[in-house]
């Protein structure tokens, strides 16, 4: 017990010894067993505590506060048999409890025995004593967990008849007609659930989803059955702009033209900035991008000459506020379809017009950005952000474009004026887990080859989802108490996929490119690039470099300094909260030091603990795959020793095994997603290659290897067929550009010749867009194509003439000496787009 207090005031150690001595007097004691499973579980050591609390039940079976505590561990971990077994006990010793036959039910239903659960439910419910006339909410949230158990077990009848006996006994009307809704749709009872689906549009006519339960059940037999649908809802709601946007999805020609125009015509007369993110997914459709620019240009053309949408109408004027948001929406649609001079015409515009609307800033910025060059970007998007101080999504946006412009510090002074004062601004967005900016501060510092820095934020990343996930802990218990049992499982089977959210996959991925980067190209330690610089030198040279080394670090020491006097005021003020933070985690963590970090012993072990949980939950991304196999690729095989040469002898054929065979499980996941990819092409010659080639490499997985190779891609060795995926794709810059590079890689005597495909600018070419040509000109500028170092200039100036904005493009000095007129690039970027 000392010990035990000892661990909550947080010395680990002397608790640790004290619980040990405890044991050793006593092994058969419970109580000792399970305050060393507390201790434990203090410690996330989540196995090890239910090892101490199986060893403590053998000595005291009945103990429900260690059945207990064992229950919440064994969920904590997703051991649902054993949580069912501890469950049941429970259940027995406490059949009076409320909670033992809900945990009992919530155990059947996460093993999806959905029937048992819902019968378990059932029993329980029925010992339940309650008025029709009370309120009781948790009884109404036990009945809703109850239908929904009955829904997943496909009991659909039953389901619907359970809802209509409890209906007054459940306090959220919306869910019960909704579910009705669901149900009748089930059970095609289609005429009543058309009489639902109109009451739910009336409670809220704003409601996509309500539309598309309509459509299923009334089920029309052509767009015209279905365009009537929405016309009805126009006349029930004149003002409702859902009704007339959903058709919008499906009518095509001049009843497409006729439903856009109404719909146009009601957003730009109220003043709606959201209208083009609204038809944002009609630009798939070419026809349709035709005849929203023929609307809107024409609306622009009549509202300048007589205020009105068209010149022949018979009605009001229009304020001046609607030509407005008719710039505001053609400049975002000129910017989509990649006309960015147009675009800044419009939106400069706008701005002359009306000088103080943020949209309109916003919206310049991202042309900007889209056109290549984040720094004009930035400009335009702290414009915005001056225009109003005390708005934090514009304050983020700005931070974010700084970030991505690579202006790290600018981001974290933007930041810091919505940040907790007397803190640092990148200590408290990392408190606050504010991944979005730690997403973008990893991806700028890879960009500037700052890999620790990069890491560093990725392992921030990393531990707020250890955290999320440890977080759940606290509701395993707090949930059955406020029988929100239906939230419940939702929390439990979102934590199973947590780390499929963007922000770990964003991190994840950056993490593992930087540790395959430090693999190919491990830092060099500089004390002995020094040592072999200076045995060339002479006595004086000598001389005047250690002067030059002395002036550097002096200025180096007072900056140090200077950074230390501002670290320690900083941490004065975040003692207090640290030491409160670390007894409640459990004690300390691990200080990240990027140059730690990026001096990692084996970054290919690493970047396989940010791969596995994308390999399990993010499978339909293809990247997942193609990094797992340059991962395999890099390797002696999927043991602990990563690099061939590591590997004995004697072991090489067994780890080349498994690594062939890695590879091939990766390279066939992908195929099954996109098998004209170019990563995966260059994948795949690179292992054709491979195993053609490698002495090590046993004859019968040879063998094997190569049926498997002639199966899925024919009878074909790495040239012929990377001709024929060049022969398939020839007009794509992306699949050329793949192609070429695996020309030379093969043979490098065909360098000029890659070298010209892959620089094609032709306007017959597919997929002409600023990255591809920023990817090939890397490709020219890191020798992937040969040493092709005249081609690099001639190529730049190509793509300069082609989009001229892009700061990617732009010959040496173009930035300084661009001269910025009215938010305008320079006289010769605008006089290079007119002549494009």
């Amino acid at each position: 017990m000392k010990g035990l207090t000892l661990n909550c005031l947080g010395k680990k150690e002397e608790a640790y010894e004290l619980v040990r001595r405890g044991l050793r007097n006593d092994l058969r004691s419970h109580v000792c067993w399970h305050v060393y499973g507390l201790l434990q579980r203090s410690d996330k050591k989540y196995d090890e505590a239910i090892k101490c609390y199986r060893n403590a039940l053998k000595w005291d079976k009945d103990n429900l506060q260690i059945l207990r505590d064992l229950s919440l561990l064994q969920i904590q971990m997703r051991d649902l048999e054993g949580y069912r077994e501890t469950r049941y006990q429970l259940l027995q010793l406490r059949p009076a409890q409320r909670a033992s036959w809900i945990g009992y039910a919530i155990a059947y239903h996460l093993l999806e025995d959905y029937e048992m659960a819902a019968k378990i439910i059932e029993e329980f419910r029925k010992t339940q004593q309650t008025s029709l006339d009370k309120v009781d909410y948790e009884y109404s949230e036990l009945l809703l967990y109850q239908n929904q158990v009955l829904r997943e077990a496909n009991l659909h009848k039953e389901a619907l008849e359970h809802l209509s006996n409890y209906e007054k006994q459940i306090c959220d009307k919306l869910a019960v007609e909704e579910t009705r809704g669901e149900l009748l749709l089930s059970l095609g009872r289609l005429e009543e659930a058309t009489e639902v689906y109109h009451c739910l549009q009336e409670r809220n006519p704003e409601n996509w989803s309500y539309y598309h339960g309509l459509e299923k059940a009334l089920k029309p037999g052509s767009t015209e059955d279905k365009c009537k649908i929405y016309e009805e809802a126009w006349e029930k709601f004149p003002k409702g702009l859902v009704p007339r946007r959903l058709p919008l999805n499906f009518l095509l020609g001049e009843k497409f033209r006729e439903c856009l125009d109404k719909y146009l015509r009601m957003n730009f007369s109220k003043g709606c900035p959201p209208v083009f993110t609204t038809l944002k997914s009609l630009y798939n459709n070419k026809e349709k991008v035709t005849i929203i620019e023929e609307l809107v240009v024409g609306y622009e053309t009549s509202l300048k000459s007589c205020r009105m949408f068209n010149a022949n109408d018979d009605g009001k004027e229009e304020p001046p506020t609607t030509l407005l948001w008719v710039q505001y929406f053609l400049a975002q649609h000129y910017d989509t379809i990649g006309q960015q001079t147009l675009s800044l015409d419009y939106i400069n515009a706008a701005i002359e017009s009306t000088p103080t609307l943020i949209e309109l800033f916003l919206i310049k910025a991202k042309i900007y950005k889209h056109a290549g060059n984040i720094r004009e970007a930035v400009r335009w998007m702290d414009e915005a952000q001056a225009l109003d101080t005390a708005d934090r999504f514009i304050n983020s946006k700005c931070a974010k474009y700084m970030l991505k412009a690579g202006m790290i510090k600018e981001a974290e002074e933007m930041c810091s004026k919505f940040t907790r004062e007397g803190a640092s601004a990148v200590e408290n967005l990392n408190e606050m887990q504010c991944m979005w900016f730690q997403t973008e501060c990893a991806l700028s510092y890879k960009n500037m080859s700052k890999f620790g820095e990069a890491l560093k934020k990725c392992h921030e990343i990393e531990r707020h989802f250890v955290e999320i996930t440890d977080d759940q802990f606290d509701f395993h218990t707090y949930c059955m108490r406020k029988m929100t049992l239906r939230s419940y499982v939702d929390l439990l089977k979102l934590e199973d996929v947590l780390r499929m959210h963007p922000f770990y996959y964003k991190a994840a991925i950056t993490a593992i490119q930087i540790y395959l980067s430090l693999h190919d190209n491990p830092l060099i330690d500089d004390n002995k690039e020094l040592q072999a610089d200076t045995a060339n030198l002479s006595d004086k040279e000598l001389k005047k470099l250690r002067n030059k080394q002395r002036r550097a670090q002096k200025k180096a020491q007072l900056e140090e300094e200077k950074k230390n006097a501002e670290k320690e005021k900083q941490l004065k003020n975040q003692k207090k909260k640290k030491e409160d933070d670390d007894e409640e985690i459990g004690g300390p963590k691990e200080e990240l030091i990027p140059e730690k970090l990026v001096k990692v012993e084996n970054p290919l072990e690493e970047a396989v603990k940010f791969l596995m949980p994308l390999k399990h939950l993010v499978k339909e991304k293809i990247d997942t795959h193609l990094l797992a196999f340059e991962i395999y690729f890099r390797k002696g095989g999927g043991g602990p020793a990563c690099s061939p040469s590591r590997v004995p002898q004697v072991l090489k054929p067994l780890f080349l095994s498994e690594k062939y065979v890695l590879m091939l499980q990766s390279i066939k996941r992908a195929l099954a997603i996109d098998p004209d990819h170019p990563w995966l092409h260059q994948c795949l010659v690179r292992f054709f290659k491979g195993v053609s080639e490698s002495k090590d490499l046993p004859e019968v997985v040879r063998t094997v290897l190569k049926q498997e190779i002639t199966r899925l891609f024919g009878d074909s060795n790495a040239r012929s067929f990377n001709q024929a995926y060049l022969t398939k794709h020839s007009n794509s810059i992306p699949h050329r550009l793949a192609a070429a590079k695996m020309m030379v890689h093969l043979d490098s005597s065909t360098e000029t010749k890659a070298a010209e495909l892959a620089t094609g600018l032709d306007e017959s070419l597919d997929n002409r867009t600023i990255q591809t040509c920023i990817d090939v000109l890397d490709c020219l500028r890191s020798g992937a194509l040969g040493d092709c170092k005249e081609l690099i200039e001639s190529y730049r100036d190509s793509c300069h003439r082609l989009f001229p904005y892009t700061l990617a493009f732009a010959p040496p000095g173009f930035e300084e000496n661009s001269k910025i007129v009215n938010g305008d690039v320079s006289t010769e970027a605008e006089e290079l787009a007119i002549e494009m």
